[in-house]
Formats: structure tokens, sequence, C-alpha cells
């Protein structure tokens, strides 16, 4: 490797100065490193129409008579639009074929906290976030756009909300976004993250926006708010608090009913197995409760029975 270096050698220094620069330029992708997002995911259909086949197969067996092959055609319309051209509706097609129905009581929207809801949602077993339905697993973290003002996918970067607003990624959320709200039904689950700095409701976002707005009042029952805090970290905001009660004031202005928990007991053993040791997780004794003490992570449970469950989903995380 030290050969091309050498080449170089008899370069004044203003020109090897030039030469690097141009080289930095196309090393960070050149036109294609105009966006301020990540660039396509390498193996783009490869990981779709795999995605698209394990869900079929493992998860929504129910859902076999659905084509993967179809989905993915329908998807990929956007990858002729230029980059700042794709809109929410050019994803209707790829929606209309990939779309089933959620499990009542099971729906689990959140703001901030995406993986911890990915793994108390445990594979669809506990709850159905977005990201696990069949159209929002294609998609999840994952990238794509087409190169602008020429064929081929842009492997180096894409737009975001900061470059354009219809951009093909922001506009995939969005139709997912409404498209799960719609189809949301029974119980609906809010997990919020309470130590966000920002606040664990952001007023402008997806779910603020694309999502609330579309709950359906002859479908929902009641909505549960569980406002999460991190193990060790501050509580910036609580349930009546700062952007949580504003969530709240907009629900009861749409008529729905709520009720808003502070770490919600379950959710919060599961950020305990990895935080077994901290005083936040510390499991205070049976007679705490009989001096009127509030024990760290439950109210009114035993401690015979929290543990074998702290135990329980330990186990499973291991797995």
């Amino acid at each position: 490797m030290a050969a091309p270096g050498c080449a170089l050698s008899w370069l004044s220094l203003p020109a090897l100065l030039l030469l690097l620069a141009a080289g930095g330029a196309g090393g960070a992708g050149g036109a294609g490193a105009r966006w301020s997002g990540e660039g396509t995911s390498p193996h783009l259909p490869s990981i779709f129409l795999g995605r698209c086949a394990e869900y079929l197969a493992l998860l929504g067996p129910q859902l076999r008579d659905k084509n993967c092959t179809a989905i993915w055609e329908a998807f990929k319309v956007v990858l002729d639009k230029e980059p700042c051209s794709v809109l929410p509706s050019d994803y209707d097609l790829f929606m209309n074929l990939s779309r089933h129905s959620i499990p009542r009581d099971k729906s689990l929207f959140w703001e901030n906290n995406q993986f911890l809801v990915t793994s108390y949602a445990e594979n669809t077993r506990r709850f159905m976030p977005l990201s696990d339905v069949l159209y929002g697993r294609t998609g999840d973290l994952l990238s794509w756009c087409r190169q602008k003002n020429a064929s081929g996918l842009d492997y180096q970067s894409c737009p975001t909300s900061e470059d354009c607003e219809n951009n093909a990624m922001d506009s995939f959320w969005k139709r997912a976004s409404i498209q799960y709200s719609k189809d949301s039904s029974g119980v609906i689950h809010i997990m919020l993250n309470g130590s966000e700095s920002t606040g664990a409701y952001p007023v402008k976002g997806f779910f603020a926006d694309f999502e609330v707005p579309y709950f359906q009042k002859d479908k929902i029952t009641r909505i549960e708010i569980w406002v999460m805090h991190e193990i060790g970290g501050p509580k910036v905001e609580s349930c009546g608090e700062g952007s949580v009660k504003i969530l709240e004031e907009r629900l009861k202005k749409m008529g729905f009913q709520y009720n808003c928990i502070n770490d919600h007991l379950p959710v919060k053993l599961l950020k305990c197995v990895d935080h077994s040791t901290h005083p936040d997780c510390a499991l205070n004794s049976a007679a705490g409760s009989t001096r009127g003490d509030v024990p760290s992570l439950y109210t009114e449970q035993s401690a015979s029975l929290v543990i074998p469950l702290l135990v329980a989903l330990a186990s499973g995380a291991q797995m």
C-alpha cells in the first residue's frame, strides 16, 4: 500500500493539497454527498424481500396469500422518482398490497424510545408497533433514494426533512403512520420518554402530526400513556407535566378516555434487566408497604411476585 503514496512525491505541496481535497470530496460521495441522510441501504431489494418472506412465514401465516414480489414492485416505484419529489400517496399501491389488520388492544405508539418499544413488543408477542406490521417491517431502519438527475440508487446519501419535505423515507413513514393509526382499535398504548431533554411529547413530529390526528373515535375504547424514565436518568417530564400535559389535553379535546402512568411496571422491569444493581431497580421488601412507603418498582405487588417476573424477563432477553 506504500507504492501509491510514493508516486505522489514529485508533486508540489499546493498541487498535492488540491489533489487530496478533490480526493476527499470523492471519498465522501462526491455529488451524492449533497444530502444530510444516510445513503441507500446496500442489498435493499434482498433485505426487503427477505423480511417480507420471513414475516409471512413466521409471524403472519394467515397472510400467505400476499405476494412479496408484487409488494416490492409497488414499493420500488418511488426509486424512479427524483429524491425530493416523493409523496406519501406514491406508496398507496404498496400499502394496499401489504396492509393487514392489527389485533385489538395491541397497538403501541411511541416517541424517542424505539428500541425499548421493539424489545417490549417482543416480535408481536406482546404488542404490534408500526415496525411489527408487514409494511413497517419491510422498511424499518433502512434508507433508499434515487440519484438526483440520474438513474440508479444513491448509496452515498439521501435527503431528510432538513433537505426537503417530500423525500422518500419521510413520505413512507407518513403514509405508514396514517395507515397504522386508522387500523388501530381497542385500548391504544403510547410510550413516551420522560427523560428526553426536549420533552416527552414532541408537538411536531410523526406521532403528533400523522398518528394522533388519525385515531378513530369509533374504534378506540381507551388510551394508555406510559411515561418511561431512563434508569438513573433525569425525570424531565412526568404525567400531567409539560408536553405530556399538552398530549393529555389534546386527547381530552378529541373525546378520548385516557390515563397516564409513570414508569409502567412491566416496561421498567425490562429496562432493569440491563441495570439490575442500580438503586432505581432495587426491589424493596413487602414490609415497606405497611409503613406507607412506595416501593421502587411496584405498588401493591409483593416481591415474591415481582422477582420471578424479573428473572423470566432476563431469561427471555438472553434467548
